[in-house]
């Protein structure tokens, strides 16, 4: 080996020590490989930064985009709201999220998959109290199996596909992994099912501030237009349809006061005195087309949502606030602010947000241009708290968001468009059609992990552009000339398992497949099976983060170590290899 091949092989195992020490951020480590390829000559200076412009960096933020604008429509929400009231174990809730995952990576683009589903993750997690952790690597995991179904799943499918085709003439079809893929995505979901104990429980992603407020008593007020599911509905009923998540604490009809019973029937141009989490409010609110008083709707504010803002703030000691109502101070029109909601400690308020006498320590919800909420809260005297996601008065854009998602997947199954392309133009297509605000795009976006890919991918093609890889690959050839033929095709699999954390799942298999083809024609057999053995390894790598965009996808939100993918990984490995290997041999004989 040169002296070039042996840096680059150092250098990536230096990084795989940094990653399983924990010391440095995983972005930091990537950097630190990256300026360590550039010291060594092992990256062209010119190379350095190509990761940036890569398909995988450019796939993922796409995705990231799109998962946080499907989850705020909310429809995810609703498909998987009948569910998660009846699935209350989390090994049953995690059964469902990995089939439904992996069946749909099997009919498209597995990482689209995942970006699609990935909100209910979050939904569930939620209602059981859990760390989105638990479900999101096992998701992941599910629809890297799930992707070897089909010739779109994955892209080590439609690569072999081609080496097939050079070398018999005839390229694989949408079909032929199915009997392959689907046995393991079975054995694999079983697998999930129990073994995702070995995750560690305390996993979640990092807290916000925000997220240390426990906020939920406030009071809002909304009328019940024509067009409303609530209209003509008694109020128990109302109740039992939104699960008893919020309240209504006052009934006003004609300006005049009503007795709340269970047994009231609402009309419309009834104004609902709500009270109740926020996010609830904002869920109810939107799912029965409720207006909201004071908010976007009544403002014509509604389709210019990138410059309107809600902000939580507390009302101080020496505020204008205290004493007076949002009405009597003509906070509308002397401010250009709407308060929209009112929370007060250890107090159930019945009168509506405007007409509530404000005192020192309440928290109001305020609606207004984001360039004037700042100075506002300033003239005011209230005191802005720490950000947290409230969507109170923000507008949703229901299907708008699920049907561009679709469109891309669609167009990346059919071949009509790159996989990058269709994520980035349906990124951008969610933000300009105003199903995902600006700033909250730019929010939904792990930035480290985008650095971390964008830093690996010129030290990892090092791998390539030294021949270290060649070298690997011969010496893998001739330890396979001694061993019998199921021993070869389970070495091939196990091969590109090893391979595809340090390349791409796609360069692994451009790398590995000519291999497998020579194996075959050493041992004067057919290739199918080694190339089906290469694509299954290319596309299973559970053991690290940063081998298949998918893992990368979760390892943020889901909070992880570089090391827990080993531990349920690991395992999975194993299984694969113990299974795939007599499963590829029977659909594909040699």
């Amino acid at each position: 080996m040169t002296l070039p091949q042996w840096f680059s092989i150092a250098t990536l195992a230096g990084m795989m020590v940094l990653f399983l020490w924990g010391k440095f951020r995983y972005d930091i480590t990537a950097v630190i490989a990256l300026l360590v390829a550039l010291g060594l000559g092992i990256v062209k200076p010119a190379d350095a930064f190509s990761g940036f412009s890569d398909d995988i960096v450019i796939i993922v933020g796409s995705a990231l985009v799109l998962s946080a604008a499907v989850q705020r429509s909310g429809i995810i929400e609703l498909a998987m709201g009948f569910l998660s009231r009846r699935l209350t174990r989390i090994s049953s809730q995690l059964t469902v999220l990995t089939a439904s995952v992996g069946v749909a990576s099997g009919l498209i683009k597995n990482v689209g998959a995942l970006a699609m589903l990935m909100p209910a993750a979050f939904q569930m997690a939620k209602k059981s109290d859990t760390s989105p952790s638990i479900f999101l690597m096992p998701m992941a995991f599910a629809s890297l199996l799930g992707g070897l179904m089909t010739l779109v799943g994955t892209s080590p499918n439609i690569i072999v596909s081609r080496v097939r085709e050079d070398l018999t003439g005839e390229p694989f079809g949408m079909f032929d992994y199915l009997p392959t893929g689907l046995g393991l995505l079975i054995v694999g979901l079983v697998f999930l099912r129990f073994a995702y104990r070995l995750l560690p429980g305390d996993r979640r992603a990092a807290p916000t501030m925000g997220e240390a407020l426990n906020i939920s008593g406030y009071v809002t007020e909304a009328t019940v237009p024509e067009n409303s599911a609530a209209c003509g509905e008694t109020i128990a009923d109302f109740l039992e349809r939104h699960h008893n998540e919020v309240a209504i604490t006052t009934v006003l009809r004609d300006g005049r006061r009503g007795a709340v019973h269970p047994g009231m029937a609402l009309r419309e141009g009834d104004v609902l005195i709500l009270s109740g989490d926020p996010h609830e409010l904002e869920r109810v609110i939107s799912r029965d087309k409720l207006v909201l008083t004071g908010g976007d709707k009544e403002s014509g504010e509604e389709g210019d949502q990138d410059h309107i803002g809600v902000i939580e703030a507390v009302v101080t000691t020496d505020s204008v606030l205290i004493g007076r109502t949002a009405g009597r101070l003509l906070m509308r029109e002397r401010f250009g602010i709407h308060l929209i909601a009112v929370s007060r400690a250890d107090e159930h308020l019945m009168s509506k947000p405007g007409q509530v006498v404000l005192q020192a320590g309440d928290v109001i919800v305020l609606q207004g241009p984001l360039e004037l909420l700042p100075l506002r809260l300033k003239q005011l005297g209230a005191l802005p708290l720490a950000q947290r996601d409230i969507r109170l008065g923000m507008s949703r854009r229901g299907w708008l968001p699920v049907l561009i998602l679709g469109v891309a997947m669609l167009a990346t199954a059919t071949g009509l468009v790159p996989v990058a392309t269709a994520f980035f133009a349906a990124a951008a297509l969610v933000v300009i059609t105003g199903a995902l605000p600006v700033n909250e795009a730019y929010e939904a976006i792990e930035w480290p992990i985008l650095i971390m890919l964008a830093a690996l991918i010129p030290v990892s093609g090092s791998l390539e552009s030294t021949g270290a890889s060649d070298v690997l690959a011969s010496g893998l050839a001739e330890l396979a000339r001694f061993l019998p033929a199921w021993g070869a095709v389970a070495l091939i699999l196990v091969a590109a398992m090893i391979v595809t954390p340090f390349l791409n799942n796609a360069a692994t298999v451009l790398v590995m497949a000519p291999i497998a083809a020579g194996f075959a024609n050493t041992l004067g057999y057919r290739p199918e099976a080694f190339l089906i053995a290469t694509a299954v390894g290319a596309g299973c790598d559970f053991l690290t983060p940063i081998g298949h965009q998918c893992n990368t996808l979760v390892f943020g939100p889901g909070g992880y170590k570089f090391s827990d993918y080993a531990r349920l990984g690991a395992p999975l490995s194993l299984l694969v290899v113990l299974v795939g290997t007599p499963l590829i041999l029977l659909v594909w004989p040699l």
